[in-house]
């Protein structure tokens, strides 16, 4: 069994080439130094990720992700990444960009989440920033999106502070659910 498993909830979407999607997780983790235990990426509606904010969070806000870590050791990956859907769509077309280059920044941002990474602080986002651009470089040449690297790179600087703003991404950090 895979050590990577897609599901959706309140939403017909289904992943296209989950395996290419599973390969490019894994080696983002294998390169930050990690161990993939398991995990879950949950496909689902803004409705569906608004209770699991409201309930998680205490949030009344819609957002694009929320990534729950349940690892019990450092350096192990293991948790569950909720992704909205309706949000990605919206968001690729405020960002203008792909419906798929939007879901890749979106998935890799619930990843690194789990290894760790915060946006909050302006530094902390900064780096974030570099690093979601820096793995997208990467599948995108793997995937060859259409849109290219320096287009991603200037879509980064420039969603800088507003892309986790709280118009977009208020809950977007890790959660515990316990």
């Amino acid at each position: 069994m895979s050590k990577i498993r897609f599901f959706s909830e309140e939403t017909r979407f289904v992943l296209p080439a989950p395996a290419e999607t599973a390969s490019w997780i894994q080696a983002v983790i294998q390169q930050e130094g990690y161990v993939l235990a398991h995990l879950n990426i949950i496909f689902c509606s803004d409705h569906y990720l608004l209770i699991q904010n409201r309930r998680y969070l205490q949030h009344d806000t819609l957002t694009d992700v929320l990534t729950f870590d349940y690892a019990d050791q450092a350096g192990i990956i293991e948790g569950d990444i909720y992704i909205s859907i309706d949000r990605v769509r919206d968001n690729a077309q405020t960002w203008q960009q792909s419906f798929t280059e939007e879901l890749q920044t979106v998935i890799v941002h619930g990843v690194l989440h789990l290894l760790g990474y915060d946006d909050q602080a302006p530094e902390a986002k900064a780096l974030m920033r570099q690093k979601e651009t820096e793995y997208m470089a990467k599948r995108q040449g793997a995937t060859t999106v259409a849109d290219d690297s320096a287009h991603q790179a200037a879509h980064a600087s420039q969603a800088g502070d507003k892309r986790n703003g709280e118009d977009i991404h208020p809950s977007s950090g890790l959660c515990n659910p316990d």
